[in-house]
């Protein structure tokens, strides 16, 4: 079963505790909640304050993506807070074992991302370790930009690895998701669509909800 993520960071921050109710009627399985310090990506977003709201306005899980330099030093506030999943990107730590050690201690669910421009390869030393995996499909920083197709390669070549060894941590893919990229990551291995300006401009929530579990569907 494909599980659907909307990226908080394109909601109505006005309206927030109606966006999550909202959320939560149209069947998603978590809120992806995206961290930016201005250093490790062009860009500042949201943080504790708000983590520590979303919390508190909802039980769906909560997947923090730490676009942050020196993540460690952030790992165990963020899990005090309401994170029950937290990733942070390979090319941000020369630690990542520590990183993923910290955040399996603070009793989160680990996730190692890698940008655009890192191999799997990079990272198969620390994938016996980790919950799951985020494959950046565009540059992070910002919203909107358009899916890296060569992504589709990334994902078959971490399910291909997945099959070899028995392991069974989740492949996920964030960046111009939509019902079409989405389907293609899928076929290819993906198990968690995270999605942003795509999702929160739709009528119906439940619509692009379903149209993206959909994807797990075989094509007729």
């Amino acid at each position: 079963m494909v599980k659907v993520f909307p990226s908080l960071l394109s909601a109505d921050f006005l309206n927030l505790q109606q966006e999550l109710k909202d959320l939560e009627a149209a069947g998603v399985d978590g809120v992806h909640f995206d961290v930016m310090d201005g250093q490790f990506v062009p860009n500042i977003s949201i943080g504790l304050p708000i983590l520590e709201a979303v919390n508190a306005g909802t039980d769906l899980p909560i997947d923090v993506h730490l676009m942050i330099e020196n993540p460690e030093a952030y790992i165990a506030e963020f899990a005090s807070k309401g994170a029950d999943m937290i990733s942070v990107h390979f090319e941000a730590t020369p630690h990542i074992h520590r990183a993923i050690q910290l955040i399996h201690t603070h009793g989160a669910k680990a996730g190692v991302v890698i940008n655009p421009g890192t191999s799997v390869a990079a990272i198969e030393p620390i994938l016996h370790d980790v919950d799951y995996v985020l494959i950046m499909t565009v540059n992070p920083g910002f919203g909107g930009q358009a899916f890296i197709s060569n992504s589709v390669e990334k994902v078959a070549a971490l399910q291909a690895f997945k099959e070899k060894f028995n392991l069974d941590f989740d492949i996920e893919v964030d960046g111009g998701i939509n019902a079409i990229t989405g389907k293609k990551c899928v076929e290819a291995g993906a198990t968690m669509l995270v999605t942003g300006s795509y999702f929160f401009k739709q009528a119906s929530y439940q619509s692009v909800v379903e149209a993206l579990k959909s994807t797990a569907q075989p094509s007729e």
